[in-house]
């Protein structure tokens, strides 16, 4: 019986960033999905962190479809929203030549939304705003390809209690090993309506972290990486500024203010919630 192939392209949300052993090898939910197959199963995990969609679709993808994958997880999007001079429209590009290359071979593809991380880090709210708004973008473009072309879309926003910090790595934007676990559970949920046979994945009990060792890492890993990552959001969190003292000052002139730019054109705004088209808004 030839073994299932089951790919895993995109950055360190896919790659398993959050949960690794002693000795720095990382697993993440992939891993704990394809151990639960019944059916004999080869793995290619290819994701890199910090990887963005372009790398995705130029470097990544190439690689997987040598092996002509029955499955391929397709998880990307963090990183370009996190980089000054984001463009939905290059997400979305970039996105839906990679879903169609997949799909056109007849892979099931998986892809998951962005969770909120503006519920669980900390962060000025200027900040936190530019990040909504990306993410909402984000989640825009991962929706509208998913529906495109038919991929098994996963919403960790509905995973009761996501937001508990049990579920997240110290650096509170990757799932912790728990976290890993649990999305692999949903995503078994929604895989198995293809007729696919997989075992009950097991989640584990709650880790007990040290205090010393998370602040630890803190220092080392986490302060670094949102220092960079709040210099390059910061054109957008000005402009955000400036808009915002403009509207101010026309507020105090006039009771109307002109409409604001919303979506942009990759938008499928029917198949869209009236609530999700009314949120977009795009830094």
């Amino acid at each position: 019986m030839k073994p299932l192939a089951f790919a895993i392209i995109g950055d360190s949300a896919a790659s398993g960033v959050g949960d690794s052993d002693a000795g720095g090898v990382n697993f993440g939910w992939s891993y704990y999905l394809a151990k639960a197959f019944e059916d004999p199963i080869v793995v290619i995990n290819v994701a890199r962190p910090g990887a963005q969609s372009l790398e995705v679709l130029q470097t990544q993808l190439p690689i997987v479809q040598i092996h002509n994958p029955d499955i391929c997880a397709v998880v990307v999007g963090g990183n370009d929203l996190l980089r000054n001079g984001f463009d939905p429209e290059k997400l979305h590009l970039n996105l839906r030549l990679t879903v169609k290359a997949l799909t056109d071979r007849n892979t099931l593809v998986l892809m998951i939304l962005l969770h909120d991380p503006t519920k669980i880090v900390p962060m000025p709210k200027l900040l936190a705003s530019v990040l909504d708004r990306r993410v909402r973008s984000v989640n825009a473009v991962t929706t509208a390809v998913a529906k495109e072309f038919g991929a098994i879309l996963l919403d960790p926003r509905k995973i009761d209690g996501i937001y508990n910090l049990v579920n997240w790595h110290v650096d509170r934007m990757h799932p912790s090993k728990i976290g890993h676990q649990r999305i692999a559970v949903e995503f078994r949920k929604l895989i198995m309506r293809f007729g696919f046979n997989i075992s009950d994945i097991e989640v584990t009990r709650e880790i007990k972290r040290s205090k010393k060792n998370s602040i630890t890492w803190m220092l080392r890993n986490g302060t670094p990486w949102f220092f960079k990552r709040s210099l390059d959001l910061l054109p957008a969190a000005l402009l955000l500024m400036l808009i915002e003292a403009v509207r101010s000052f026309i507020s105090r002139k006039s009771t109307y203010i002109g409409a604001e730019v919303v979506a942009t054109k990759f938008v499928k705004f029917e198949e869209l919630e009236a609530s999700e088209i009314s949120n977009l808004k795009i830094s």
